[in-house]
């Protein structure tokens, strides 16, 4: 891909992203998108069939990104707590940057079978992650632990989109607290088998 085609590729999420955040899917037009990234509706749709695709892909660079960094992060920490406490804070920072962008989460298109699909690969890598991390000190029911973990940190996710006082202290307590209270749960857990 050349150098204009990549800048014109990337002006074209970033106007998705933008839109799509603030407007939701079924609110954001083309012709919006187009004139944000700064390009003919026309020129649009050489780079895109529908908004649909358009929406997928910049659905894809985000979670891609989201799974690279949290991978990079991860890979330079040590102990279960680091690793968990990294994941804590890699799933609500997103959020908390992401938060003038809900409609992007809340407003996608309905029944659209291939963004089905990769977020449900999405979430299935992202889980695993969790799982091998929690797979350094258990080998019991780690993936069950891992979208339990997940389960909580998206929990504590709607206080930063939805409280309009969130800030920066709440969202650091909340790192500290999810990552803390998960450990000692997760290391004193029985076997679901054994419950």
């Amino acid at each position: 891909m050349g150098s204009i085609h990549r800048d014109k590729h990337e002006a074209i999420l970033d106007a998705g992203y933008t839109l799509f955040g603030t407007h939701g899917f079924y609110e954001t037009k083309m012709s919006d998108i187009a004139e944000l990234a700064d390009i003919a509706k026309g020129t649009l749709y050489l780079y895109f069939n529908s908004k649909e695709d358009l929406f997928l892909a910049v659905t894809r660079r985000d979670c891609d990104e989201f799974l690279d960094r949290l991978q990079a992060e991860l890979h330079s920490l040590e102990t279960v707590q680091e690793q968990l406490e990294c994941v804590s804070a890699h799933h609500l920072e997103y959020y908390y940057r992401c938060k003038q962008h809900t409609k992007l989460f809340f407003m996608a298109p309905n029944n659209h079978a291939e963004l089905n699909e990769y977020l449900k690969q999405f979430m299935e890598m992202y889980t695993r992650m969790v799982a091998d991390v929690l797979e350094t000190v258990s080998s019991e029911d780690t993936m069950l632990f891992a979208q339990t973990y997940i389960g909580m940190l998206d929990r504590l996710k709607m206080d930063i989109l939805y409280d309009t006082n969130f800030n920066e202290d709440d969202l650091r307590k909340r790192i500290r607290f999810a990552s803390s209270l998960f450990i000692h749960g997760f290391m004193s857990a029985k076997p679901a088998n054994e419950v």
